[in-house]
């Protein structure tokens, strides 16, 4: 179990890395009313790295933890309040809302409506980082 929990560490070092790689792009980029393609794909490419971000952590990374440290294979919602539990986060609410977003991600398929987005994207993606950055700290621990 543990040699799965330190590949996990390293596969969420590199989540990060591309995360950070496309959040400091569309932080110069700003929000806008309109945006260039280029910058479009910049901001999309940021909210794809971001609903991954999200789906690691809570389904592999913070199930992992529950596994190493032997808690009970619940729902999400049981393994999100147990990597709350940890410390790992603050606020419980915030991270069901930066789920949700990731949700609203997955299912928009109009350009306009992305768009509606990105600004959240680029908060909560901030906020991501944080909390995967307290992730790995926690699993360095371990």
């Amino acid at each position: 179990m543990k040699e799965k929990l330190e590949q996990d560490y390293l596969l969420l070092k590199k989540q990060l890395a591309w995360l950070e790689i496309s959040l400091n792009e569309c932080e110069i980029i700003g929000i806008k009313e309109k945006y260039s393609i280029e910058e479009f794909g910049k901001f999309e490419t940021l909210c794809s790295r971001y609903s991954r971000g999200i789906d690691f952590l809570i389904r592999k990374i913070f199930r992992s933890l529950d596994e190493y440290e032997f808690e009970n294979q619940g729902t999400l919602i049981d393994v999100v309040n147990n990597a709350h539990k940890r410390g790992l986060f603050s606020d419980i609410q915030e991270m069901r809302i930066m789920k949700d977003v990731r949700n609203t991600i997955a299912h928009e398929y109009i350009e306009d409506e992305l768009v509606e987005v990105f600004e959240e994207v680029l908060n909560y993606s901030a906020i991501l980082k944080q909390i995967i950055n307290t992730t790995l700290k926690y699993i360095q621990k371990l």
